[in-house]
C-alpha cells in the first residue's frame, strides 16, 4: 500500500502541474482569479457528487460537527491557496508561481511536528532545506538584472504554501473519520459555498460563449482538481503528512516543462538549478520512506 501511496501522490503532483495551461486559457477568455476558483470547485464538486450518488450513497454522509474540518480543507485550505496561486500566476510565471507554492512543505514540517508529534528527522530537515534553497533560486533572487519579480506575485506565492499546507492538515483529521471520497467531496461544497460573497458569478455567464471555454473549465474541474485532489488525498491515508507534502512537490517540474514547451516563458540557470533542489528533496524524503516503513502505522486500517 506504501508504493501505491507514493505512486498516487505523485500522479496528482503531475496533474497538478498541467493546471496551469487551463488557467492560462481562462484568463484569456477573460475570467478573474475567484471566477476560476469558482469553476474548479463547482465542477468537481458536481462531478463527485453524480459519481457518489450513483456507486456508493453511503460516502456522501457526514457528521454536523465535523464540518470544521471541511470548512478547513474548502475555505481555509482550498480557496485561499487558488486565490493566492493564481494571482501568483498572474502576476509572475507559472513556473515560478508553481515554486512557491512548494514552500508548504515546510509549513507543514512544522504543524505536523506540533499537531501529529511526526518526527523531525535529519532528511526531513534536509529536503525542507533543498525545497527553500530551490524557492528562493526560481524567484531569481541571486539575478542582479532589471527584471525583478513582482513583490505582489512572491507574496500570493508564498500565500499558497500556507493555504496548501493546511490542506494536508485538515485532511489528516478529517481522514480519520472519512473516507477519502467524502473529504475530497466535502472540500469542494464547502469552498463553493465560501466562494459566493466573493465571486462574481453573475458576470462569468456571458463568458461562457463557446465549446473552448467549457472544455476548459470541464478539463480544469476535472483532470486538475477532482482526480488528483482524490489520489492526494488517499495517498495521506497511509503516509505522512510532511512526506506527502514534499513528495508532490514534483509539481514545480511538470509546471515548468509546460511554461517552457507550451507558454515559451524564459527559464534561467538558476531557476533550472531550483528545480534541481526542489526534485532532490523529493528523492530524499522518497528514500527515508522506504527506510521508515515497517514503523509507519497508517490513518486507517
Amino acid at each position: 500500500m506504501k508504493k501505491i501511496a507514493y505512486f498516487s501522490v505523485m500522479c496528482a503532483a503531475v496533474l497538478w502541474g498541467i493546471l496551469g495551461i487551463f488557467i492560462k486559457k481562462l484568463y484569456g477568455f477573460g475570467f478573474n482569479p475567484f471566477q476560476i476558483v469558482a469553476i474548479r470547485a463547482l465542477g468537481a464538486f458536481a462531478a463527485l457528487f453524480l459519481y457518489l450518488a450513483i456507486t456508493d450513497r453511503k460516502l456522501l454522509r457526514i457528521q454536523p460537527r465535523d464540518v470544521g474540518y471541511f470548512i478547513g480543507t474548502g475555505i481555509l485550505s482550498f480557496v485561499f491557496f487558488n486565490w493566492c496561486y493564481f494571482m501568483a500566476i498572474q502576476y509572475t510565471t507559472l513556473s515560478i508561481a508553481s515554486i512557491l507554492l512548494y514552500t508548504a512543505p515546510a509549513f507543514v514540517m512544522v504543524f505536523s511536528t506540533i499537531l501529529f508529534k511526526e518526527n523531525l528527522t535529519p532528511r526531513k530537515i534536509i529536503s525542507f532545506v533543498l525545497t527553500f534553497i530551490g524557492c528562493v533560486l526560481v524567484t531569481g533572487y541571486f539575478q542582479q538584472t532589471g527584471n525583478g519579480l513582482s513583490m505582489i506575485g512572491v507574496l500570493a506565492g508564498l500565500g499558497s504554501g500556507l493555504g496548501y499546507a493546511l490542506y494536508s492538515i485538515f485532511g489528516r483529521y478529517a481522514l480519520k473519520k472519512y473516507d477519502s471520497m467524502t473529504v475530497t467531496l466535502y472540500t469542494f461544497l464547502f469552498a463553493s459555498l465560501g466562494l459566493i460573497p466573493v465571486t462574481d458569478f453573475q458576470g462569468m455567464l456571458p463568458l461562457f460563449s463557446g465549446l473552448n471555454v467549457l472544455f476548459f473549465s470541464i478539463s480544469l474541474s476535472l483532470f486538475s482538481t477532482a482526480l488528483p485532489f482524490i489520489l492526494y488525498t488517499k495517498g495521506l491515508h497511509h503516509l505522512e503528512t510532511s512526506r506527502a507534502s514534499i513528495i508532490a512537490t514534483l509539481e514545480p517540474a511538470v509546471a515548468t516543462m509546460v511554461s517552457i514547451f507550451i507558454f515559451q516563458e524564459h527559464i534561467t540557470l538558476f531557476r533550472m538549478m531550483g528545480i534541481v533542489f526542489v526534485l532532490a528533496a523529493i528523492i530524499l524524503v522518497n528514500e527515508q520512506g522506504t527506510v521508515e516503513e515497517k514503523t509507519h502505522v497508517p490513518l486507517r486500517e
